[in-house]
């Protein structure tokens, strides 16, 4: 059965990514630029390489990724890696033609809440059928007693992707669009990131679901903390009453409400990786994306010793695996992961 309703609780059953076929797209495409690299000007984004990114890193991540399941199978953990669909294969609506980007993070895409799943209606057009690959998987969770939901699909017009005073994209309101990375799952609170991944529209979409799901869910609204894309390179939940922060993007004053009282871990400073391919679709923040296997155990980037000895002075014992190409591609340990089972349930750890 699916069951998971939050980050940190004994992990029973996960999914793990493929990075085969990762493409970049197209950054003449409005989406593309918004939640790729929001930063970048135009002249900037024409030295961007865009199209299938060099095998070799492929390679590389796809071996870092069997050694994550692996490692996850050795302590007992159900892991499914389905493999990735050909994203290079180009489809359209009536407003726009794309291809696809990356089966790299499942977790980006899919939002479980308990015993339901919802396909999240991502801002990014080269994201519109990413899911397909994880399908039959999604089937078989279904046979199993899950709840499967979709958000209604995106029209992705021009009009959704406004360009702000200095010519950069922003994310607009016409229509609900939001990623699962955007959110963080703490028992029967739900922390929701408005940012250029996710409008306040996507954020009122999801409380009217998750009432439908339990109407004891709480969604709580984070503005003003990162505005780019996902949570989790900003906010790690550990355990219960323990949060590792992002010292870069929130002060001990910002604190998001429903997590102050809580102990607060400040991630230390993180060592970038050497640039492989140009531009990066993740800073070197992306280090902090963990995966907890339960409140004493979780995976973390080797190459981050200082995060490393903070977690351990904190009681967190640390599976110290590689994750070479995290930055290029835009997803850490909880990114390319999706847990899908776990043993927690609709606990308040608020009030």
């Amino acid at each position: 059965m699916v069951n998971s309703w939050d980050e940190f609780t004994t992990l029973r059953e996960i999914v793990v990514g493929d990075a085969s076929y990762t493409r970049i797209p197209e950054q003449a495409d409005l989406s593309a630029w918004l939640t790729c690299y929001p930063k970048l000007s135009t002249r900037e984004l024409a030295d961007v390489a865009v199209g299938r990114v060099p095998q070799h890193i492929v390679d590389e991540a796809n071996e870092d990724l069997g050694e994550l399941a692996s490692t996850l199978r050795g302590l007992g953990i159900t892991v499914h890696q389905p493999p990735a669909p050909d994203h290079g294969v180009e489809f359209g609506t009536p407003d726009w033609r794309s291809a696809g980007m990356s089966s790299f993070c499942p977790r980006d895409l899919t939002l479980v809440v308990g015993s339901t799943i919802i396909e999240t209606p991502s801002a990014t057009r080269a994201r519109y059928f990413e899911l397909f690959g994880l399908r039959p998987l999604l089937q078989e969770c279904l046979r199993s007693g899950a709840h499967w939901l979709a958000a209604p699909r995106p029209r992705l017009a021009d009009d959704l992707f406004p360009l702000d005073e200095d010519g950069l994209p922003q994310l607009g309101e016409a229509e609900p669009v939001f990623d699962a990375a955007n959110v963080l799952r703490l028992g029967r609170d739900v922390l929701y990131q408005v940012s250029r991944s996710g409008n306040e529209a996507g954020r009122l979409w999801l409380e009217s679901t998750l009432r439908l799901v339990d109407p004891d869910l709480r969604v709580h609204p984070l503005r003003d903390v990162y505005g780019y894309t996902h949570i989790d390179s900003t906010i790690s939940l550990l355990r219960p009453g323990l949060v590792l922060l992002n010292p870069s993007r929130v002060r001990p004053e910002t604190v998001p409400e429903p997590l102050k009282g809580w102990d607060v871990l400040w991630c230390p400073p993180l060592r970038p990786q050497p640039s492989v391919h140009g531009h990066t679709l993740s800073e070197v923040w992306i280090g902090m994306n963990l995966l907890m296997v339960d409140p004493g155990h979780a995976v973390v980037d080797r190459e981050q010793p200082e995060l490393i000895a903070a977690l351990d002075r904190h009681g967190i014992d640390v599976l110290p695996l590689r994750l070479r190409h995290s930055q290029v591609l835009g997803g850490g340990f909880h990114c390319v992961t999706l847990d899908i089972t776990r043993d927690g349930g609709p606990e308040d750890y608020l009030t």
